[in-house]
Order: structure tokens, then C-alpha cells, then sequence
């Protein structure tokens, strides 16, 4: 009696705290208005960091340092620039984004583009490096080889001012 009780114990110890957290990302929006980029933290761990992000207009042209970046389009289209390339991207599309690889995206859809950004290693915020010499509005093809050749200066605060950023 008393092992089938530890069996029964234990079975139901590890079904509590075995539970997986799953969220439908169709039905996830903002609570609130936002201006421009509003970030929602859905999970994040020593190895990974994933966001549902929105925007409205634009990304700015930065890097990660030290983590890869996928994304994949959840609703929207826009424009998107990549290490020196510029592709349009759309629901479905799935984009992996390597460590220290200018990126960013302008929104070309009615509505906001929304993607789901998995991020490894842990996204703490501390190795987004935004170039300033261009923005996303700006930037056009003859500026590709620069942005290949040019390290990305370091502004004293490199953690941008996205709206819900870890709220």
C-alpha cells in the first residue's frame, strides 16, 4: 500500500510540475496602443529568449553580437533588409538572422507586421548595437557594401526604447 501511494504521489508531483505552457500566437495582440514597435516577452530561459513582436513602421538597421536570430511572419508583409539584401517578406516566411548580421524591416502591409522572434543564446538586451549612420527609411542598395565593410557604433545605452519591452 504504502509503495502504490508513493507511485500515486509522485505521478501526480511530476504531471504538476511537468506542465507545458503553450499560448496561441494567432490570438495574441497588444493591450495597449503603442506608436511604433511594442515587444511581448512570451518565454525565456538561459538558451532561449522568444518575443511576439509588432510593428507598425519600421525596425531600425542593427546587430546582435553575440546571439542568431529566427523570425518567423505571422501577419503582415513588409520589407526587410538582411546583410546586405533586401527581399520582401510575408506571412509564412521564416527568416534566421546570424550573430553580428545588420538587419531590420519596414512594414508595407495596412496592418502591423507581427512575427515571432526566437532568440538563442538568452536575449538579456545588452548586444543590440543599432547602426546610426542609416535607418531603415534611408537606406537603399548603394549603401550594402558599406554596411558589409562598417562596424556598428555603440551608442552609451544600446538598449532601445521599445515600447513593453520586458513589461
Amino acid at each position: 500500500m504504502r509503495t502504490l501511494f508513493i507511485f500515486v504521489f509522485l505521478l501526480i508531483a511530476t504531471h504538476s510540475f511537468g506542465q507545458i505552457l503553450t499560448q496561441n500566437a494567432n490570438k495574441m495582440s497588444p493591450k495597449e496602443d503603442y506608436k511604433n514597435v511594442k515587444v511581448i516577452p512570451i518565454h525565456s530561459d538561459d538558451n532561449t529568449s522568444v518575443f511576439m513582436i509588432f510593428v507598425k513602421q519600421a525596425v531600425r538597421k542593427h546587430v546582435h553580437q553575440y546571439h542568431t536570430e529566427v523570425v518567423t511572419v505571422l501577419e503582415g508583409s513588409g520589407k526587410m533588409y538582411l546583410g546586405g539584401d533586401y527581399f520582401e517578406v510575408k506571412k509564412g516566411d521564416h527568416i534566421v538572422i546570424p550573430p553580428n548580421t545588420a538587419h531590420a524591416v519596414i512594414t508595407t502591409s495596412a496592418k502591423p507586421l507581427k512575427v515571432l522572434s526566437v532568440q538563442s543564446p538568452q536575449f538579456v538586451g545588452q548586444d543590440r548595437i543599432f547602426i546610426e549612420e542609416e535607418t531603415p527609411e534611408t537606406t537603399d542598395e548603394k549603401t550594402d557594401k558599406k554596411d558589409k565593410n562598417t562596424k556598428p557604433k555603440k551608442k552609451d545605452n544600446d538598449i532601445p526604447e521599445f515600447e513593453g519591452e520586458f513589461d
